[in-house]
């Protein structure tokens, strides 16, 4: 069966899409820890993030820093965190999560957000990723 984020890549689950290409995606997470917090995965479904190819790893993180740069500008955070936790979803990912504390970096803080909520920050993360 395929994972939430396949079914995210196919277009059979709706998410607030950031960036797209060929080999990657980014979009919001429903369940943030703070404004802004994004996952970035790769298109090919693979359970760890560590057994990703070489170019595919690299690629993901070429791919999440406008990424990063747009979700730091539009939230004015400190620094964009990365964390890699790969628990819930079998399939490889990276958090994005705004933070300008180490403690903002606290999944258990992690709540649903609102679907206008949601679409109000991708349309903002979007606009500054098209001016990058």
């Amino acid at each position: 069966m395929p994972s939430v984020f396949s079914r995210i890549v196919a277009r059979e689950i709706p998410a607030h899409i950031l960036r797209e290409d060929s080999q990657f995606l980014a979009f919001l997470d429903v369940r943030p820890i703070r404004d802004g917090h994004s996952l970035v995965i790769p298109k090919t479904e693979i359970s760890d993030l560590f057994d990703l190819p070489d170019p595919l790893l690299s690629g993901l993180m070429c791919f999440a820093k406008p990424v990063a740069k747009a979700i730091q500008e539009v939230t004015q955070a400190a620094r964009v965190g990365v964390a890699v936790v790969g628990l819930e979803v079998p399939h490889a990912h990276i958090h994005l999560v705004p933070i300008d504390d180490i403690h903002d970096l606290d999944f258990r803080r992690a709540r649903p957000a609102e679907h206008d909520r949601l679409a109000a920050m991708a349309a903002r993360i979007r606009a500054a990723l098209a001016i990058q």
